[in-house]
Parts: structure tokens; sequence; C-alpha cells
């Protein structure tokens, strides 16, 4: 998968790919450590994997899709909902769900990738963080892009 990445510093490209090379196939990546779990007999880590399978599982009979965008969308929800919960045991699903999350872009990456693309000429803050989203989807809190897209732009 070849995206184009014209515009962007060295730093935002090698996000970029990093994060391709970490999203490469989680269902299947779930579903191995789902396996590993059952064999080495981590029951709450099986059982927590089972419930993200099988989320993955109906989304996949609702829209018939369940790419790594959709994987990513559903764990993100998950992680809300136990963030939320807070409980000990949520806080330990969260631990479950971690490695199949992209890495968040701290601010200062952002602020790198929102210069670029106000040096290529992008001054629209709505093309800006359209474009960001199309590039670096689920890489980023969209709050703290919106911030970062008005600073460069003022400044």
């Amino acid at each position: 998968m070849v995206q184009k990445t014209s515009g962007l510093s060295p730093d935002g490209a090698t996000i970029f790919i990093k994060t391709l090379i970490n999203k490469t196939m989680l269902k299947e990546r779930i579903n191995a450590d789902f396996m590993s779990a059952f064999k080495n007999k981590e029951t709450e880590k099986k059982n927590f994997l089972g419930v993200v399978k099988g989320e993955i599982q109906n989304e996949e009979g609702r829209s018939g899709i369940a790419n790594d965008d959709v994987v990513v969308a559903i764990l993100r929800k998950m992680e809300k909902s136990l963030t939320q919960t807070g409980t000990p045991e949520a806080l330990k699903e969260l631990e479950y769900i971690k490695p199949y999350l992209p890495v968040q872009m701290g601010p200062e990456k952002i602020r790198i990738i929102i210069s670029a693309y106000k040096d290529s000429g992008i001054t629209n803050p709505g093309k800006m963080m359209g474009e960001f989203n199309k590039t670096f989807k689920g890489m980023a809190d969209n709050k703290v892009v919106s911030e970062i897209v008005k600073e460069v732009l003022a400044g």
C-alpha cells in the first residue's frame, strides 16, 4: 500500500511508514494473539480478545468490511469505553488493546506536518485537516490537530 506523502517532512513520512507497518493485518494479529493466549492458558486475555474478535465479526457482518481502519475504530471505541469505566479490570483490558492501536503523534510532529502543508501552499484550515486525516487517520487527536492548524495559520 503506497500513498502519496508529498509536502511531508522526513519525520512525517517516517511516522506514516511505521504506522503502516504496525497496522498491517490487525485482525490477523488479534486472532494469532487470541490463539497464543488460549494455548498459554491466559484466560483473561483470551476472553477479552474473544470480545474484540466478536466486535470485529459484528462489524464485518454489518458492513462487509473489516480492514485495519475499521478494526482501529472498533478498538478506539472500546478504549474510550474502558477509560470511562476506570475499574481495575477495565484498566487491565486497556493494556490488552494498546499493542494494536497506532501510536499517537505528539504536538511537535503534528506541527511539523501542518507547517509542511502550509509551506506547500495549503492555507485553508478545512483542506489542511482533510489532508492530515487522509494521510494520518487515527494517528492523532483531531482536537489537537485543529488547534495546531489554527496556531500555524495565525502565526
